[in-house]
């Protein structure tokens, strides 16, 4: 049996590893528009510039699995942080669309690593304690990105991206430091300390009915991760271009999102226990795309900025449970399965947007949220009795 406190100890180290991961990606996030200016890029180009992130998150997440299972998902957590923390600082030194989607490949590979690693880890621990608190730790990368969106919307109009974004790199390479060096101090939990019987399947090498789970498990965070990049990616520029709002305010759409997302992932544990997963998924998707319809289709800035906080609300859950129960299905192999397809939702979104957007108008494109969100619902009812609970 591991110790209690060693248990405490990670939990909370992890905790600041998801806390920094939505703090950093926020920070870029929100300095979207003034690159997008910067580079002088359509929306379109930028789409493929974004591209960059979501590619090397892909690319990075097929490999990670592995890498966790031969190293250990602590030590992979610790080096991917570290590579986050240098690679947000240079989206602001590029000049081109080229330059730009170079350096976010770099940026998403870093990304995609942290989320498989860190994922790994929650997994194994959720298991251990015997509660479903995936959706805490999700909470924390929920709070990280509300406070990063949030600092990012108070320095728009004062710091450079440049200056912004590697201030962010700074405080994220010092965080990084510390929970890092509490994060290894832990060790590793097995299959046997996460409470896996020796019926379990097997994790590394699941039979054909768990793989099929696990697909099923990542479609929903497809259509999940989909509706979070495209609001990360495009509800800023929606609410500035679209809405007239001021860059200060449009970085507000992204806080209003992460905090409504913050508060759904608080009550998530709560909710699961109550509800049960089904329940949960077909409850926040259903609420997912009438919030984004409201969103995106909205004629003033308050009204877009609600439909933003409850569209939060409804994804809140709904990739938590998807990996928590990929990973229990088939270990830190099936973390990474369900997490390249939901982040696959995230390669597929930016360019989408950035090619409807151009053929017909971003609020029509964020409409496609919306649509996905009532997808990952459908999905969800047809896997009732598969999942049951």
């Amino acid at each position: 049996m591991v110790p209690g406190t060693d248990l405490v100890r990670l939990r909370l180290a992890l905790t600041a590893f998801f806390a920094l991961d939505g703090f950093v990606f926020a920070g870029w996030v929100v300095r979207i528009p003034a690159i997008k200016e910067q580079t002088g890029a359509s929306a379109s180009a930028l789409g493929l510039a974004l591209l960059g992130v979501s590619a090397g998150a892909v690319i990075t997440m097929t490999l990670t699995g592995r890498l966790c299972r031969r190293y250990g998902s602590h030590l992979v957590t610790v080096v991917c942080a570290v590579l986050l923390c240098l690679s947000v600082g240079l989206p602001p030194l590029t000049r081109s669309v080229l330059a730009l989607g170079v350096v976010l490949l770099l940026f998403g590979a870093a990304y995609g690593g942290i989320n498989v690693a860190f994922n790994s880890a929650a997994v194994d621990l959720v298991a251990a304690l015997g509660r479903p608190i995936m959706p805490s730790f999700h909470a924390a990368f929920s709070l990280g990105g509300m406070i990063g969106a949030g600092l990012g919307a108070l320095v728009a109009g004062s710091l450079s991206p440049a200056r912004h974004l590697w201030g962010l790199a700074v405080v994220g390479l010092l965080v990084t430091a510390v929970a890092g060096r509490a994060l290894m101090r832990c060790e590793p939990l097995t299959p046997a300390d996460a409470g896996r019987t020796a019926s379990a399947p097997a994790p590394h090498r699941p039979d054909r009915r768990t793989r099929a789970l696990v697909i099923v498990f990542g479609l929903i965070a497809l259509c999940t991760a989909y509706g979070e990049g495209a609001l990360a990616d495009w509800g800023a520029l929606h609410l500035e271009e679209d809405l007239g709002a001021s860059p200060g305010a449009a970085a507000v759409g992204y806080s209003c999102f992460a905090l409504a997302m913050t508060v759904g992932r608080l009550s998530g544990t709560t909710l699961l226990e109550r509800l049960g997963r089904t329940r949960t998924v077909l409850a926040g998707g259903s609420t997912a795309a009438a919030g984004m319809l409201l969103g995106a289709l909205a004629p003033s800035l308050w009204a877009a900025l609600l439909g933003y906080a409850v569209t939060g609300l409804g994804l809140a859950n709904l990739f938590p449970v998807a990996v928590e129960r990929a990973g229990a299905l088939a270990g830190p192999g099936g973390v990474a399965t369900a997490s390249t397809l939901g982040y696959g939702g995230m390669l597929l979104g930016p360019p989408a947007i950035g090619f409807m957007a151009d053929w017909f108008s971003l609020p029509a494109a964020l409409t496609s949220v919306a649509v996905l969100a009532a997808v990952a619902t459908v999905i969800g009812f047809a896997t009732r009795h598969v999942d049951a609970g």
